[in-house]
């Protein structure tokens, strides 16, 4: 019965304060602060001086250094001229699969996601080319919009990933292994978002534009040299990983040396550039600090509670199969994603979710894969959808009308995560075979 009591204290306090508009960081914090509070009878100070040994040892991690370094690779590509480069190197290979280049929005996406992390950078640097050359070439506006808001997505599942991340950093897991579980679900759903292209162009054949004019094979391999640098950084950064040669840490270090290289042969690395790229990181780095800040308080409070515990035991005493937990996850994950941002959602839920898991016997790489694909949805499901909101401002189209446009590529998604279930290997064969290094 107690349990139920704080559960439903956290909740209210909670709900409270992220209605009253305060920060995700600062809201788990009081709930946390609440919850230590009144449950276990401590002096103010005691509660204190808890939360600040906390928040420094969940923020002196030397795993969690990689995030605001990946975060700053993306940014400083972001500001170079890596998306008119992406379209001229893809576009000539793309033009002659069923669907043309409407392929460019799920390859380019793929290829940023692999240097990015962040679904809203690759939304908004493959989109702000795309789109345009999309629209002059006469394709349906609803694909445009709808294959960008899904595929922009894949950024946070493709290395390297910030949700990986900080999920990792939550449970105290391998974020090389997140990594390297990562790669072939993302290209696997890559994969569905470019057949539901194909799929398009054999049923609405009166929406196909006008053919693209024939290019010779030599042309083509000349056009695909703009994709040679970005590429290469991807290599070095995963690959880098995938031979033990570096952690995720080292490896993003080197990407920000790469980044900038990169921006300086194409001669868009200016002070101006570089200090916007640097500031743009520490905001993003900072937000998603006093989340985990937060996120770690509220994990040690609810310990003290036993709150977690209470709730691993009630699932085993219900005695459900992994595959029906997994569901009744999906449907609660999808249900949050509408009100939360991915990372929120992630570390708003591990303190209670990871024994739950744990208790199932299901893999955590795989869960982590898992958890990516669902939060994925909550970047195009109204009415927090944060990729809904950039398109907004990219294509002036109401939120509407881009969520409608993005119903295929969540059912895709959907789809994924049952691919995951029949087909668990896709995300924990290269973990398991990873060749032995730093982590």
């Amino acid at each position: 019965m107690s349990e139920i009591f704080a559960t439903v204290v956290f909740l209210v306090v909670l709900f409270t304060l992220l209605g009253s508009s305060v920060w995700i960081g600062l809201a788990l914090m009081g709930v946390a602060w609440v919850g230590m509070a009144l449950f276990l009878n401590s002096p103010i100070g005691v509660v204190g001086d808890r939360m600040i040994t906390t928040i420094w040892t969940s923020s002196s991690s030397w795993t969690l250094t990689a995030l605001p370094l990946f975060i700053w690779m993306g940014e400083i590509l972001y500001r170079t001229r890596l998306s008119e480069d992406m379209f001229r190197g893809l576009a000539p290979w793309m033009r002659k699969l069923p669907g043309g280049l409407l392929h460019t929005n799920i390859a380019g996406c793929t290829i940023f996601a692999a240097v990015s992390g962040s679904s809203a950078a690759t939304l908004t640097t493959v989109g702000k080319m795309s789109i345009p050359e999309l629209r002059s070439r006469g394709y349906p506006e609803y694909m445009i919009v709808g294959t960008l808001a899904g595929a922009a997505t894949l950024g946070l599942m493709i290395p390297p990933s910030l949700t990986l991340i900080v999920y990792g950093v939550s449970i105290n897991e391998s974020i090389t292994k997140l990594f390297m579980a990562g790669i072939i679900p993302g290209l696997v759903l890559a994969g569905l978002f470019m057949t539901y292209i194909v799929g398009w162009h054999f049923i609405r054949k009166d929406q196909r534009p006008v053919k693209e004019p024939a290019m010779s094979f030599g042309a083509m391999l000349k056009e695909s040299r703009f994709l040679i640098p970005v590429l290469m950084l991807v290599f070095t950064v995963i690959g880098s990983m995938y031979f033990g040669w570096a952690t995720a840490t080292e490896a993003a270090a080197v990407g920000v040396v790469g980044a900038l290289a990169l921006a300086a042969l194409q001669r868009s690395l200016s002070w101006k550039s570089f200090t916007e790229s640097l500031m743009g990181a520490t905001r993003t780095s900072a937000m998603i600090a006093l989340i985990l800040m937060g996120a770690a308080f509220l994990s040690q409070a609810m310990g003290f509670t036993g709150l977690p515990r209470a709730l691993a035991a009630w699932i085993e005493s219900m005695e459900l199969s992994p595959v029906v937990l997994i569901v009744a996850l999906t449907l609660f994950y999808v249900v949050l994603g509408m009100f939360l941002d991915g990372i929120s959602s992630v570390v708003l839920t591990m303190a209670i979710v990871e024994p739950m898991i744990r208790q199932a016997g299901i893999d955590v790489i795989w869960f982590g894969i898992f958890i990516v694909v669902v939060v994925e949805m909550a970047q195009v499901t109204p009415p927090i959808g944060f990729n809904l909101f950039v398109l907004q401002g990219m294509t002036d189209h109401e939120i509407s009308y881009i969520a409608k446009t993005a119903i295929p590529m969540v059912g895709l998604m959907l789809l994924m995560v049952v691919i995951l279930v029949v087909w668990p290997e896709l995300a924990t064969w290269l973990p398991d075979n990873i060749r032995k290094g730093p982590m």
